[in-house]
């Protein structure tokens, strides 16, 4: 079920030679508007400068463009947050470059629709308005200075400072909410009693937006007249629940075995199966080309949470466009007869099953693993995706040597809230001792995960021992990996030592650092890291032991007192 509305926009040059307002209005079809929503925007140039109706206009047009092309799994608001900041940085670069552009700046107001929610964006005296159940708000404020003769003299504005602070706000929306966009001509000459008034006059956005425009002129505005309204006329869902419902009637299929066929794809042998899912070798049957198929065991039909999980699997695969990933074969719910997902096949094999199979790895071929893996870490995590699963048996390299990272079951994004998240999953041996604690995973997991795998690689053995489900482990230091293979340069020992550093806080920050570092390798090599103090690897605070100690010395002090 897609969101719904009804959006009027007006805008009136008044006694201004040109108008330096400037609106924009998108409204995406399908899925993109599921996924990134509809956007509404007003700016104002400021006025006496040269270019305040271009800084308008472009604000606006690279701000509503560039929204769209940020990733779907980034929230909206950090989204909005990256692209404001790109249009103050375009401005202020361009007043720096042309001297008549100087000082070119404009007021800012962002609408974003999606879903059940709404978002804005604000900066300036341009006003955002909601009517609701017959009371107005304004959900803006003015950044204008509080002196009666400076009431028009901006604080804010994109173009004016380098940093722009920017206000951020998001609420519910309900079923014949009225939001009104306008600029400063407009809310100026008529006030909130006769804005209200008009605004719960007409049932239709643009009836609203005619009547404002024209009563500001009629009432002496002296400026340019702008406002755009939209009317929530039906509430929508996000694009994982729409995905998730038009799921809900399909069911797991039986478990399929070679050359029986499933919505054209014909099953050429089972791959893998686990205790949850199962992938199949798959051709299509028209074009010959072959494809995997992922699905879940059969006797997890009636299991919700697996089968809603599935499809969120699927939900972040198709948004991570990657080498570094297998790629989703679009293959829409209505067109399939059973729950399931088709991805790209590539021949080759898991680092884990080249392990079993005796391949040694050398240090050369290791440093150009990590080197993948942490370019598709990285493209991971810059779509705000942590993995929570990295380990040799969730990376392939395929017979051309390309490295792809497997399985994003349990991965997560803050964009997917409605799925349950498993706390906690994962391989013990490769997870993170702070995730032992309770702790959510972060992008640091996902490192020490990388790190443990190259060492894994290199040694067969883990940093800290083999770790089993049941344990909860105590990490003290880790044991390096020359130990057990001496040939292990001390550039790239130090680089893995780094990454599986029991403190997140001296692991890697991004895995773009750890990138850098393997590709400087011996020439720029990382010192040992410092080791942790005895106080640090018990996990116990100073205070614990001074304590201890304290009590321990009070008992003997009674205890002469006693005696003599």
């Amino acid at each position: 079920m897609a969101l719904q509305f009804t959006i009027g926009q007006a805008s009136l040059t008044g006694p201004r030679t040109r108008n330096e307002d400037y609106l924009g209005v998108v409204t995406p079809v399908q899925e993109q508007l599921s996924v990134k929503g509809a956007m509404l925007a007003v700016a104002d140039g400021v006025s006496g400068h040269a270019g305040g109706g271009e800084a308008a206009e472009m604000t606006v047009r690279s701000v509503t463009s560039d929204y769209y092309a940020t990733p779907d799994t980034w929230e909206p608001l950090a989204a909005l947050d990256k692209v404001i900041a790109a249009a103050n940085r375009w401005l202020i670069a361009q007043a720096n470059a042309n001297r008549d552009m100087a000082g070119m700046a404009t007021t800012l107001s962002v609408l974003l629709l999606r879903g059940q929610r709404y978002y804005l964006a604000h900066v300036g005296d341009t006003r955002i308005y909601l009517l609701r159940d017959g009371q107005l708000k304004k959900l803006s404020t003015d950044h204008v200075w509080d002196r009666p003769d400076m009431r028009h003299v901006l604080k804010r504005a994109v173009g004016l400072d380098q940093y722009l602070a920017v206000d951020f706000g998001e609420g519910q929306l309900q079923l014949g909410d009225v939001f009104v966009l306008m600029s400063d001509g407009v809310w100026d000459a008529l006030g909130d009693k006769n804005l209200h008034q008009i605004i719960g006059l007409y049932d239709g956005p643009q009836s609203i937006c005619d009547h404002l425009v024209k009563s500001a002129i009629e009432k002496g505005s002296t400026d340019n007249s702008t406002a755009v309204a939209v009317k929530i006329t039906r509430l929508g869902e996000d694009t994982l629940s729409e995905l998730i419902a038009a799921g809900k009637h399909l069911s797991l299929p039986n478990k399929l075995h070679a050359g029986e066929s499933l919505d054209g794809l014909e099953v050429m042998e089972l791959l893998h199966e686990s205790r949850a899912s199962l992938l199949y070798r798959v051709r299509d049957t028209k074009t010959k080309q072959l494809f995997v198929l992922k699905t879940l065991q059969p006797a997890l039909s009636a299991d919700t949470e697996s089968c809603n999980g599935l499809l969120n699997e699927e939900w972040l695969a198709k948004r991570v466009v990657s080498q570094y990933f297998p790629q989703v074969f679009p293959v829409s719910v209505e067109k399939r007869s059973r729950l399931y997902f088709v991805m790209s096949w590539h021949e080759g094999a898991t680092l884990q099953q080249r392990l079993d199979s005796g391949h040694h790895f050398t240090v050369a071929g290791t440093a150009k693993i990590g080197l993948d893996l942490m370019r598709g870490i990285g493209a991971l995590h810059r779509l705000n995706i942590v993995h929570r699963d990295i380990k040799p048996a969730n990376i392939h390299l395929s017979s051309d040597q390309r490295l792809r990272i497997l399985d994003l079951g349990v991965a997560v994004t803050s964009t997917a809230p409605n799925i349950t998240v498993l706390q906690n999953p994962g391989t013990p041996s490769f997870m993170a001792p702070e995730l032992f604690d309770g702790q959510m995973a972060s992008l640091q997991t996902d490192i020490y995960a990388a790190g443990v795998t190259l060492y894994h690689l290199l040694t067969g053995k883990y940093p800290y021992g083999e770790i089993e489900p049941f344990q909860h482990p105590k990490f003290g230091l880790p044991v390096p990996p020359t130990r057990y293979r001496p040939d292990i340069p001390f550039w790239l020992e130090n680089i893995i030592l780094k990454a599986v550093a029991p403190d997140e806080k001296l692991r890697f920050e991004t895995a773009e650092e750890m990138l850098l570092a393997l590709e400087h390798g011996e020439f720029k090599p990382l010192l040992a890291p410092p080791r942790t103090p005895l106080i640090a690897r018990a996990r116990l605070l100073k205070w614990q032991w001074i304590a201890i100690f304290s009590f321990i010395l009070n008992f003997l002090l009674i205890y002469l007192l006693l005696v003599s």
